[in-house]
């Protein structure tokens, strides 16, 4: 009776010790090919709430891609799309920028596939009086091709009429088409 008590036992202990091993093996395994925010949303690891959103996979952090929006945010604010947003054509852009952003009340927008291609170009057009260092609402729209489904990336440029490259500005919004 003891023999079979302490086979069981034994049993047990290696079925326990097993599991953890390659449980903790395959977690090692997921958690390397996790490589970006995606992949650890995708994976089901859990999202901290920060911004931008924080994933965290094992003792790896990834962090969510909003662009440069928090460096520019006192000169060019977007209200839509938001980063990582889904977007589709027409794209409609809305937002406030402050009026240094503007030259005749407009400033150049382009839309870039995930190659760096440029796919749709147009206007962000001031809707009051631009001629100010307050902010003033824009708005866009872009009707473009969808490349698919992927990563692109949306630049709202600050209008630079001299040719002074160190006068050049432009918030880069990433976006994902549908």
């Amino acid at each position: 009776m003891k023999k079979y008590f302490l086979l069981i036992i034994l049993a047990l202990a290696i079925l326990i010790v097993g599991y953890f091993y390659y449980v903790k093996d395959d977690l090692v395994t997921n958690n390397d090919q996790i490589l970006s925010f995606e992949d650890c949303v995708a994976a089901g690891n859990s999202i901290m709430k920060s911004y931008p959103r924080q994933c965290r996979a094992g003792d790896q952090i990834f962090v969510e891609d909003i662009g440069n929006e928090l460096e520019k945010m006192d000169l060019i604010r977007i209200e839509s799309p938001r980063p990582s947003q889904v977007i589709r054509s027409p794209l409609k852009i809305i937002g406030s920028a402050s009026g240094v952003w503007f030259f005749e009340g407009d400033f150049p927008v382009r839309l870039l596939n995930a190659a760096g291609e440029q796919i749709a170009v147009g206007i962000a057009t001031a809707q009051g009086e631009w001629m100010t260092e307050d902010f003033v609402s824009f708005e866009a729209e872009l009707d473009f091709s969808s490349p698919g489904f992927g990563k692109g990336k949306l630049i709202l440029q600050k209008d630079n009429p001299s040719d002074l490259r160190e006068l050049d500005d432009q918030l880069e919004v990433p976006v994902i088409f549908e």
